[in-house]
């Protein structure tokens, strides 16, 4: 029982609530999700099972997308609607305002990951050090906003479809909205829709172990290279393969019964190891 399994996480559970749930219900040894939710946050919740694990960064590096809500009104100490109220909004921006200052955020920019993340500081997440009073500050890191879809703008409020890339924090984004707008603001809704190349609307969303996807399928966007008895043996020890018909670039690769084996990269007409399974 190796692969992959979509789940949707509901509003009020953790993560980790969701996964060890899971982990009891199928009586799985091993388990991980692809990219934490916060509790407020529903939606999309990819699982790695047993062997799939070893393939959680490809995942983890993925580009997401999200449904979210911001509320002009006030802002938090955890930017989104579970935490404290900091200060309320004197004004409430003007809808022309809100859609430019929306427009301005796609592309590349730096962004200050919130203070109640689960980043690590000597060890320590900062969320924990958060509850204790202490804010640590992290480095802007890089992110991208490829796009931003389905905008709707009520009085002091707003919606919209964002595309990103990994480590983009959407409750960054609501407070540094209300901070170019000149008033204080939170993410007060978050869903995730897609991650990579799983979707909530592409799949039967599940926690049954018939719906575990394999692993070889989570990378059909990958082409697949296939290999002889011997180049096979030397592929999984960690050898290089002479393959000259092939592009350079990360494939699926299987041996000659055409099982899978992993995934490897061809760099100058050379197979080498990924991942194996």
């Amino acid at each position: 029982m190796d692969g992959f399994l979509l789940c949707e996480k509901t509003i009020g559970i953790s993560s980790n609530h969701l996964v060890q749930n899971v982990k009891k219900k199928l009586k799985l040894k091993k388990v991980g999700h692809l990219g934490t939710l916060d509790p407020m946050a529903e939606g999309l919740l990819i699982l790695a099972i047993n062997k799939a694990t070893k393939f959680s960064s490809y995942f983890l590096e993925a580009d997401k997308k999200y449904l979210a809500k911001i509320n002009f009104a006030f802002s938090t100490n955890t930017d989104d609607a579970l935490g404290e109220v900091l200060h309320k909004s004197k004004i409430i921006p003007k809808k022309k305002d809100i859609k430019l200052a929306i427009d301005s955020l796609q592309g590349i920019s730096f962004q200050k990951p919130p203070y109640f993340s689960s980043l690590k500081f000597k060890g320590k997440r900062l969320y924990k050090y958060a509850r204790e009073g202490i804010l640590i500050e992290k480095p802007k890191r890089k992110i991208e906003i490829f796009s931003i879809k389905n905008i709707e703008i009520t009085k002091g409020k707003c919606s919209f479809l964002v595309h990103c890339s990994k480590g983009t924090y959407i409750r960054s984004i609501a407070r540094d909205l209300g901070e170019s707008l000149g008033c204080h603001a939170h993410l007060s809704y978050l869903k995730r829709v897609s991650q990579g190349n799983f979707c909530l609307k592409n799949k039967t969303i599940s926690h049954n172990s018939k719906d575990i996807i394999p692993i070889e399928e989570a990378f059909l966007n990958y082409k697949k290279i296939k290999l002889n008895v011997s180049n096979t043996k030397i592929f999984v020890n960690g050898g290089r393969v002479l393959n000259k018909n092939k592009k350079d670039g990360v494939y699926r690769v299987y041996d000659s019964k055409l099982n899978f084996r992993g995934l490897g990269k061809v760099i100058d007409n050379e197979l080498k190891l990924k991942q194996l399974v």
